[in-house]
């Protein structure tokens, strides 16, 4: 099979170095703290034309969510705050929340899936997620699908 054409998913840490440097002179250009291309990709240790052959060709996993929906499960323990605490992070990060369906607590734990519209975000989805994960009583996160 050709993969040569294939959207592939790829953990970071076996990436070549000038992909994983591609990437941060795209973070460092989305930022708006560096505003030329040579200037990101001297700060990230490339040339531009490293740059210029693999920019369209790598992106952040959450980076073509953007505009979509995206659905999204998690298991969350039952303490007063935790739902409301992800939705604050959520509508911070500028996602519109379009359904929430949460079972029954069993156990002292509660699934909830939550799809959002992700056209207004501000900053990368991937952040937002993370805060997610990290917050207290969250005890899984999973990304269900993405349209």
């Amino acid at each position: 099979m050709d993969l040569s054409e294939q959207l592939l998913i790829v953990e970071g840490r076996v990436l070549p170095e000038t992909i994983k440097k591609v990437m941060e002179a795209k973070r460092l250009l989305e930022s708006r703290k560096i505003k030329t291309v040579r200037e990101a990709a001297a700060r990230a240790g490339i040339s531009r034309s490293a740059f210029y052959k693999y920019r369209n060709s790598v992106q952040l996993f959450y980076e073509n969510s953007r505009g979509k929906t995206i659905t999204f499960s998690m298991n969350l323990t039952d303490v007063p705050g935790i739902l409301g605490g992800v939705l604050n992070i959520l509508a911070t990060g500028g996602l519109n929340i379009l359904t929430i369906n949460q079972t029954i607590p069993i156990n002292k734990v509660a699934n909830v899936t939550v799809t959002a519209e992700t056209k207004n975000t501000s900053g990368d989805i991937g952040i937002i997620f993370e805060k997610i994960k990290k917050t207290e009583g969250v005890q899984s996160f999973t990304i269900v699908a993405r349209e």
